[in-house]
């Protein structure tokens, strides 16, 4: 599969044929400026609170262009810094979705690893939890599973579940196409009259 070619499209554009339940809490952001999109297969990452030794080990089993997409199960404790993010670069992953905090943003920054989360702390957490990887879970408030196209920007993330990967990207594509031969015009003129019908047939 192609997976490229799902960054060619926004969150929001994935918006139109997915669900709720496809797209993470608002807590998961971006923890740089101008992060660039990032899409790619989720290699999931499910963690002991405090512990970030699955994190660490998940960067050397995950394959190039998958997007590592992690449980933390903690706010306490950073589970990933600079160096690891440097590692990961190296290694063609195309980034991290964290369910958590990190560290050493300043160095992340500079290397320019795309990483999502709900923030940074000091403290980092010990390695001492041996646990199973790319197994499902549940992050950002939504459910996970291993191939599940993960695309992220400063929108928000979503995630397209594999088995209907394809067809999404197509009706979502096809989506924006439309409303952009459309043009605001237009689009604008459908608005207001949907708006009214729905005053109209309320008042």
């Amino acid at each position: 599969m192609d997976y490229k070619k799902f960054a060619e499209l926004s969150p929001c554009d994935y918006a139109g044929p997915l669900q709720r339940e496809s797209f993470m809490d608002a807590g998961i952001k971006e923890l740089w400026p101008d992060i660039p999109r990032i899409a790619g297969p989720a290699f999931t990452v499910e963690m002991v609170a405090g512990d970030n030794l699955a994190l660490h080990r998940a960067i050397y089993e995950a394959p190039k262009g998958s997007v590592i997409v992690a449980q933390t199960n903690s706010m306490d404790y950073a589970v990933s810094g600079g160096n690891v993010c440097a590692i990961a670069q190296k290694l063609g992953i195309a980034g991290f979705i964290i369910d958590g905090v990190i560290r050493d943003i300043g160095e992340v920054k500079q290397i320019k690893f795309p990483i999502f989360g709900r923030g940074v702390i000091p403290m980092p957490g010990i390695k001492k939890a041996v646990l199973p990887l790319n197994a499902p879970i549940v992050a950002g408030g939504i459910n996970v599973y291993p191939g599940d196209i993960i695309v992220a920007d400063e929108e928000g993330v979503a995630v397209i579940p594999k088995e209907k990967a394809e067809d999404i990207y197509s009706d979502a594509k096809q989506r924006v196409e439309e409303e952009a031969a459309m043009g605001l015009e237009k689009w604008a003129e459908n608005h207001r009259k949907k708006i009214d019908s729905f005053y109209n047939t309320n008042s």
